[in-house]
């Protein structure tokens, strides 16, 4: 029942698409799967590219394929007519790269290949079909593109199958596929969702695998766990809407599994954040989920919207492209876009580094980042500010970071353009934070908040002072001949800023 790699590997050794020469322009990638077909057009091929286009047509060409060993007659119909109007969507954005690839459905169809043919004729280019085993390495590949701190087990639940693979350091393990989409399913179990329970558990007591993810985590790739989160943030009422890197704890995780299983499909069909298209998948897909963590000593579900086709994109980025961190990055990118003075952002950066003494890497980063966020709302109506850039950056579209890490970045620049005025306690994302976490984004915040005072965001400006700190106090030498630039806004912003640290405030002029 399943197929089993076992060699470990660097997952970006593996991905099956490496190769083509690095373009600047859009890249154009098309996702066949046994229920829905995708295209996503990104703005060029970087570490954190835009999306200019993401469409998804649900065909279903791998329904009842266990009943007929075919693919659906109306699905192949449906999946040509999506990928002719991708195609000229793709020429429309002038794409220099195309991708493609094609899963479960139809590499195990006995229609598949001539289904291919006629879709690559539709679609303008070549169309590969992936074994599972580079289908679960390649989606592992966009996890770690997105969370390269991953660790545990990558599962990939499609339409027609369920593949996996181990992960670690940003490599590889084990490699696993089993015939487990809610398509398949729901055929061989004839809507039986008890008898399907039977099929994956009797599938998974087959592996001899799984053994060795005690405490580490199962990162969920695909639409139908990404509806399932959608009802627990709902349940829980998470105060941040944002799926990628989303933890559910393995308790809660199964107790969901069991009560989502169990619902009818009128039951289903009410649930207004879960489309109709995925209602009847739903309880299969919990079926999955539940047996692996009854499988395994997994911890938690963390969900990833990241997957096959940026581990497309990501397999192939130069290396040095690759190792970059994707919120540095995505920060970056944004300041240099938005930002009045973007070299400001990194000079101020450098400027504050004697308030945060000893900090570690991860507390770093996320000073780099605020930093990298801190004059994106300079456009903005003042009124709008300090909320409406907590609000942007809070659900930008950045990975590599926890939600708690979102929630401090993003408040520290509500503080940035709000000074030293309490967090509105009517907004729930700020819940997600710790009292030392609150106090790190307000000293964060008021640290760039005085930098600007002094600099106006002008590149160069905050070499001409020194800012350092004292057991007592937060001292600013400035020179003689720039004694005007020390008036009153800069000495409040100061004396904010070290009252923040817990020390009083002093001007040097020298």
């Amino acid at each position: 029942m399943a197929s089993v790699q076992s060699a470990p590997a660097d997952v970006r050794g593996q991905a099956p698409l490496r190769g083509s020469k690095v373009q600047t322009g859009p890249i154009a990638i098309v996702d066949i799967g046994s229920n829905s077909v995708r295209l996503v057009i990104y703005e060029s091929m970087t570490r954190t590219p835009a999306v200019v286009h993401n469409e998804k047509a649900i065909c279903a060409i791998g329904r009842a394929m266990v009943s007929t060993g075919r693919l659906h007659d109306d699905g192949i119909v449906l999946a040509l007519e999506a990928l002719g109007r991708f195609r000229m969507l793709a020429e429309a954005h002038k794409v220099e790269t195309r991708e493609a690839v094609a899963t479960a459905a139809a590499r195990d169809a006995a229609n598949g290949h001539e289904f291919v043919r006629k879709a690559e004729a539709a679609w303008g280019g070549a169309i590969r079909i992936l074994s599972g085993e580079e289908e679960a390495r390649v989606a592992a590949e966009g996890v770690i593109a997105g969370m390269p701190e991953a660790d545990g087990l990558v599962a990939d639940l499609g339409g027609g199958s369920l593949d996996m693979v181990t992960v670690k350091a940003a490599k590889t393990g084990t490699a696993m596929t089993l015939p487990f989409g809610p398509l398949r399913l729901m055929d061989v179990a004839h809507d039986d969702v008890d008898k399907a329970r039977d099929v994956v558990e009797d599938g998974l007591d087959e592996l001899d695998d799984l053994g060795s993810l005690d405490g580490r985590s199962l990162y969920a790739v695909g639409g139908v766990w990404r509806s399932l989160a959608r009802i627990d943030m709902e349940a829980q009422n998470y105060p941040l809407h944002v799926l990628h890197n989303y933890t559910i704890p393995r308790g809660r995780a199964l107790k969901l599994c069991k009560v989502v299983s169990k619902l009818s499909r009128k039951s289903l069909d009410k649930m207004k954040i879960v489309s109709k298209r995925r209602a009847e998948a739903l309880p299969y897909g919990c079926i999955v989920l539940e047996q692996l963590l009854l499988a395994t000593g997994i911890k938690d579900v963390v969900i990833s919207a990241y997957g096959l086709r940026e581990g497309i994109l990501h397999a192939r980025l130069p290396a040095e492209e690759r190792v970059k961190d994707p919120l540095i990055e995505f920060a970056a990118s944004t300041n240099k876009r938005i930002s009045r003075i973007p070299e400001h952002a990194e000079e101020m950066f450098a400027w504050i580094d004697p308030l945060f003494p000893g900090e570690s890497a991860e507390a770093r980063r996320i000073r780099q980042a605020m930093c990298l966020f801190s004059d994106i709302g300079w456009r903005r109506h003042p009124d709008d500010r300090a909320l409406g850039v907590f609000n942007q950056v809070l659900t930008a579209p950045f990975a590599g970071v926890s939600h708690r890490a979102r929630a401090l970045i993003a408040t520290a620049i509500f503080h940035r353009y709000s000074g030293d005025e309490d967090f509105p306690r009517e907004i729930a994302a700020h819940d997600l934070l710790s009292e030392e976490d609150d106090l790190l984004a307000r000293r964060l915040g008021l640290a760039a908040r005085f930098a600007f005072s002094l600099s106006a965001s002008a590149a160069g400006e905050l070499r001409h002072y020194r800012l350092r700190m004292t057991p007592a106090r937060v001292l600013l030498e400035v020179s003689r001949r720039r004694e005007a630039i020390a008036g009153e806004p800069v000495q409040k912003r100061l004396g904010a800023l070290a009252a923040s640290l817990g020390r009083k405030g002093e001007i040097l002029i020298g």
